[in-house]
Formats: structure tokens, C-alpha cells, sequence
């Protein structure tokens, strides 16, 4: 940025800086670990399901409420925590959530009552919920406009790697311990530490111009200018805005100001977040029960679950790389509807192993082109103060779906309509969603952070 850059807001210098690993790099990281710990705990409602039906005996409808009281909480911890980050600041909301997963984790490894560890799941989720709507709030709102987009993709490789461990981290302590406790409390130190670590991140300077608080975003900008090595020119802070302040009213409005500001934007984030999610999670959820009902070992099971999430690394890697030179709207219109297909055909070919397993892995891979740039995307429909609101919401919107997915799936259209139907069900919905989308919802590639 040379010197004699025209006089521009603090916002934009933030935007405009290059991009530094030990800068914004360290955000990205400490982000990604709470994204990391998301993956882990939806990923670990598919183990307990099993093992949890067979130590207290529950039939499917009772057993669905463990996968369904932990998304469901995070469905309400997202609404909450992406309006709290607008109104508090990202900085607060990205520690506190991690706290609460961990304290009540602890207490659901403690309980021996299912509706008490129900309640315990739910609370756990609450927190837990709340991270990906802050984290790609603060972790976009720290990033250079031209390297938003790979980044914001990027952090969607911690999910791969949460769920990814948690099936070997599930595999290993079963085979050692047999005790699903150890499952979950394995979670809560590593948790714990990134919740200390979190403490020390700046807040967003988007957020503090935004919020009026002009001191401490003078500070945030100056420091983030040195620590880059940027050369750049005059600049000035927007006109102060009045403090906003938490309350029902001002959730209530911010939600009234998504639809506002563009109800067909809202409504195409919405439907891709509740369409596509609800495939993924619906696989994620019941995955090692329906290859243990196949006749697959526990432990082969879960491995197998693994082996599905892992490749998804893969499939970042190429969201990362394509989502610039392709946009956005393009790999979701291709990647939605091809995740649901390799569905159904891992549905059809469920009784020859070799191609069931091929077509997991296909499936693993191709949602998990499809999910980071669904994140990129929508974080980039809104502007700066309603984007957490505007992710939390359509994130909570896809978590409400996912969390009937248990109910609807393990009681109703898995027995009824059999796993291919069900699945092709699903990618039905995506492919309406999709077309919402190519129709009413812009490409934001290149575009701007207002």
C-alpha cells in the first residue's frame, strides 16, 4: 500500500494489509481449534449413539435424542452467540464459548440418567455452538480482502480434522478402556487451553469502528499496521456509531434486519445452510450405526466413519484452490447435489463392502468442497454488522434441521423409506436450494467486507 493512497477509513487499511502468518495467521490458527473441537463433538453424537444404546438399552427413538439435544443446543447457541458477538464483540463471545462446552462435557461424562445427560449434551452444544459463526466473523474481519476467501475456506479444514480424530481418538480409547466416558472427557483439556489462549486475541476492528469505540480501535489498527510492515498512507476512523446494547429487542431487530436488508439473500443462506447441512450431518449422525447394522465391527465402524471425514481434508484443500478461481455460486451448484448423489449410491451398493467404502470416501471428499465455500459464501452476503448475526442464524437454521435429522431418520425414513429413498430425499431439497440460489443470490468473489 503506497504512501500516497487517498485518505481512507481505518476499516479498509485492515482489509488492504498484507497478509503476515505471526498476524493474522495466529487468528486463523486459534479459530480453527474451536472449529476443530465443533467437528469433534457432532462427530462424537454417531459414536455415543451405539454405545450408549447398548449400555442404558435404548431403542432408536431414545437414542436419537443424544445426537438430537447436542445439535439442537447448538442450534440455539448459534443464533445466540452470532447476535451476542455483534453486540459484545467477537473477542468475548470467541472465549466463553469454549468454557461452556467444556463445563458441562465434564458433567455429561459424569451423569448416569439420560435425560440428565440430554440436558448436559444440549448445554454442551449451547457453547460449543457458538463457534463457527464467531470464529469466521473475527477471522474474516482480521483477513485481507484478497486473501478472504481461501482463508475463510481454509478454516474449514479443522472441521476434517476434529472429526477425523475423534473416530481414531473413539476407536483407540474403546479398545483400551471400553468406556465411553473417556470419549468426552478427553475433549475438555486441550478446550481448556484454547479457551486461555483466546483471552489473549484482539478484538475485531471492524467490530470496535463499528461499535464507536474509537480508542481501542485506533490501537487494534496501528498495531496490526506495524506488525505487518505496511506502508500506508493517511487514514481515518468512520464517525463514532452509538454503542449497541444486548438485549431482546436488539436480537429481535437484528433479526428483522437480515430480511430487511435482503430477504432473498437470507432466504437462499438459509435453505443452503439447512439443505446441505442437514446431508452432512444426517450422514455424520448415523454412519457407524448403519455400518454396524450392516455388520460391520464397532471398531471397523468407526474407522470407517474416520476414513470418511479424513479425506475431507482433501476436499478443502480444493475448495481453497478452486473457490477464487471459480466463485462461489459455481462449486455450490456442483458440489451440493454431487455430495447427496454419492449418497444414494453408497445406499445401493451397501452390501458389496469395497464399493460402499469407495463411495463413502467420494462422499466425504465432495462435501467437504461444498462446506467451506457455504461458509465463505454466506459470511460474505452481509455486512459487518449483521454478518454474525447473519451466519448465526442460517448456522442455527441448519442445526435445527440436523437436530430433528436423528428423529426423523432413525425412527421414520431409514425403516419406512430405506436408506437410498432417504437420502435421495435430501439431495432432492439441495437441488432446490441450489436453484434459489444461481436465481436470486449474488456472486461475492472479489467483493468488498462493508
Amino acid at each position: 500500500m503506497g504512501t500516497n493512497t487517498a485518505l481512507i477509513t481505518g476499516d479498509q487499511v485492515v482489509q488492504e494489509l498484507p497478509w503476515r502468518w505471526r498476524v493474522q495467521g495466529s487468528i486463523f490458527l486459534i479459530g480453527g481449534l474451536g472449529f476443530m473441537f465443533d467437528a469433534w463433538d457432532v462427530t462424537l453424537n454417531g459414536f455415543l449413539i451405539p454405545l450408549l444404546s447398548k449400555e442404558w438399552g435404548l431403542v432408536p427413538g431414545q437414542a436419537a435424542w443424544i445426537g438430537t439435544a447436542n445439535l439442537i443446543g447448538m442450534a440455539v447457541g448459534a443464533f445466540a452467540w452470532g447476535s451476542i458477538a455483534d453486540v459484545i464483540g467477537r473477542k468475548k463471545a470467541f472465549a466463553l464459548t469454549l468454557l461452556i462446552f467444556s463445563l458441562f462435557t465434564v458433567l455429561g461424562a459424569a451423569s448416569n440418567d439420560m435425560v440428565l445427560f440430554c440436558a448436559f449434551r444440549f448445554m454442551a452444544g449451547f457453547g460449543l455452538g457458538g463457534c463457527i459463526p464467531v470464529d469466521y466473523a473475527l477471522v474474516g474481519e482480521f483477513t485481507p480482502r484478497k486473501h478472504r476467501g481461501r482463508v475463510l475456506t481454509a478454516m474449514d479444514a479443522w472441521w476434517p480434522i476434529g472429526a477425523s480424530l475423534c473416530g481414531v481418538v473413539s476407536a483407540l480409547l474403546m479398545a483400551s478402556f471400553g468406556n465411553w466416558r473417556f470419549l468426552m472427557l478427553v475433549l475438555v483439556l486441550p478446550a481448556l487451553l484454547v479457551f486461555w489462549v483466546r483471552t489473549h486475541v484482539p478484538e475485531s476492528p471492524l467490530f470496535l469502528v463499528r461499535a464507536g469505540r474509537t480508542v481501542e480501535a485506533k490501537a487494534v489498527i496501528e498495531r496490526l499496521i506495524e506488525r505487518t510492515g505496511a506502508e500506508v498512507g493517511p487514514w481515518k476512523l468512520p464517525d463514532p456509531a452509538a454503542a449497541p446494547r444486548l438485549s431482546l429487542g436488539r436480537v429481535t431487530d437484528q433479526l428483522a434486519g437480515l430480511w430487511k436488508f435482503n430477504w432473498r439473500v437470507t432466504g437462499v443462506a438459509w435453505s443452503l445452510f439447512l439443505t446441505i447441512l442437514l446431508v452432512y450431518y444426517g450422514a455424520l449422525t448415523w454412519m457407524p450405526s448403519i455400518l454396524v447394522a450392516t455388520g460391520y465391527a464397532q471398531n471397523k465402524a468407526f474407522m470407517a466413519t474416520a476414513s470418511m471425514t479424513a479425506i475431507g481434508f482433501l476436499g478443502v484443500v480444493a475448495a481453497a484452490l478452486l473457490v477464487e478461481r471459480v466463485g462461489r455460486k459455481w462449486i455450490l451448484a456442483v458440489t451440493g447435489p454431487g455430495a447427496a448423489l454419492s449418497l444414494v449410491i453408497f445406499a445401493l451398493v451397501l452390501d458389496a463392502p469395497a464399493a460402499a467404502q469407495a463411495w463413502l470416501l467420494v462422499f466425504g471428499f465432495v462435501i467437504q468442497v461444498a462446506i467451506p465455500v457455504l461458509y465463505t459464501y454466506v459470511s460474505e452476503l452481509y455486512p459487518t454488522h449483521l454478518r454474525a448475526t447473519g451466519f448465526g442464524w442460517a448456522s442455527t437454521v441448519s442445526r435445527v434441521g440436523a437436530g430433528l435429522v436423528p428423529l426423523i431418520f432413525g425412527s421414520l425414513l431409514w425403516p419406512v423409506l430405506g436408506l437410498p429413498l432417504t437420502f435421495a430425499l435430501t439431495g432432492g431439497l439441495v437441488l432446490l436450494a441450489v436453484v434459489w440460489m444461481a436465481l436470486s443470490a449474488p456472486e461475492t468473489r472479489g467483493a468488498a467486507l462493508h
